[in-house]
């Protein structure tokens, strides 16, 4: 028997005292880093909201399987802040999808969540109205077959993992009605506790064909935006779920077939947040890094090829810059991605790599920093 299938339910009940130190600690952790990033001046919390929200975008849906191209969500996340940044590329319409729902959630998080948002968020999430090479049913519930049931799964195709099945077809309408009356009703629950309590709601409906997972982060997002009180992103949930993946699926499914006190569930959900908001560290000090490599006079009036390559070290490009490298991902020829490179050398922007080897390689002149 799943928790939707006990008659308390979706009256969720937890410990507090249990988990009243773990939350005060989240609580001090958002606002010493929300107070850090204050102090840090607007273009900085601008470059930390589009890494983290990058980041987000790409790690909840590699959650999923799906290995999004990380300049394309970066380029997508730029142009709907109306961020003016060096080398941005086109986007396909699957990532400007995902990154339309996530950006809606965060950045308008403090309008309702409503049957009619959900489902625009769904249809975005598959502009083609197909997952993979199956048609799904978007921007509308599921309505699949109680002999075809909706089952929660993890690992490769073929070597699934079930780890519970969600409610018949016919019951998500109301059950969603449920979900969002209590979403958008005045609570004096702590938000972030809301967040968690959202999430696993969420999916245990799982209300849509597919994108269920992305969406339930989204809606997650959405409610710690709100404790935070910002539009601007300075962690990412999503991002520590794909870390702990397996302790994710092993804690959803253990709740799912468990009873009403979802105390172990928050216990696992403030603590992967914690570890989110700890992780931030991380990416504040590649912020720092990146904005100081900018200020160089230098780079002022560089080309956008070198100005996408640049980025992509930055950023930590895997593996060796080669100029064939920088030809292919550039676009352009073995001639010019040379002068391109010898340029920066110039400017003493860029540095050989001193192992040397069959081809030479490059790196950002740690001197800058």
């Amino acid at each position: 028997m799943y928790i939707y299938q006990l008659a308390q339910w979706p009256h969720f009940q937890c410990n507090t005292e249990e988990i009243a130190s773990l939350l005060a600690g989240v609580r001090h952790q958002q606002g010493r880093l929300l107070g850090r990033m204050e102090n840090l001046g607007f273009s900085l919390r601008e470059e930390a909201t589009l890494q983290t929200l990058t980041l987000d975008v790409l790690k909840s849906s590699e959650i999923e399987g799906e290995v999004l191209d990380a300049e394309q969500v970066r380029s997508s996340v730029a142009r709907r802040l109306g961020m003016d940044i060096a080398g941005l590329v086109p986007a396909d319409r699957n990532v400007e999808g995902v990154v339309e729902m996530m950006l809606d959630a965060t950045q308008q998080y403090q309008d309702s969540l409503t049957e009619d948002r959900l489902f625009g968020w769904h249809a975005s999430l598959f502009p083609a109205g197909r997952s993979g090479m199956h048609r799904i049913v978007t921007g509308k519930w599921r309505d699949n077959l109680p002999d075809d049931p909706m089952q929660v799964v993890s690992g490769p195709m073929g070597r699934e993992t079930v780890h519970f099945q969600a409610p018949d077809a016919d019951q998500v309408p109301a059950a969603m009605k449920a979900f969002l009356d209590w979403f958008n009703a005045p609570d004096k629950t702590d938000p972030v506790l809301r967040a968690a309590i959202a999430h696993l709601w969420f999916v245990t409906i799982h209300p849509f064909d597919d994108g269920n997972g992305r969406i339930a982060r989204a809606i997650t997002d959405m409610q710690l935006a709100r404790a935070d009180e910002s539009r601007q992103r300075f962690y990412s949930m999503s991002t520590q779920i794909r870390a702990e993946r397996k302790a994710y699926y092993d804690i959803l499914e253990a709740t799912q077939k468990g009873r009403m006190d979802i105390t172990p569930w928050i216990h696992w959900f403030l603590g992967c947040l914690e570890r989110s908001i700890d992780a931030a560290g991380t990416t504040l000090a590649g912020v720092i890094r990146k904005a100081t490599f900018w200020k160089q006079p230098a780079t002022h009036t560089l080309n956008d090829r070198q100005k996408l390559m640049l980025n992509k070290l930055l950023d930590g490009f895997t593996g060796k810059l080669t100029s064939s490298k920088w030809a292919k991902i550039a676009k352009t020829s073995q001639d010019t991605a040379i002068r391109d490179i010898q340029d920066l050398i110039n400017r003493q922007l860029l540095v050989k790599e001193p192992a040397g080897g069959r081809s030479t390689s490059y790196l950002l002149n740690d001197a800058l920093f």
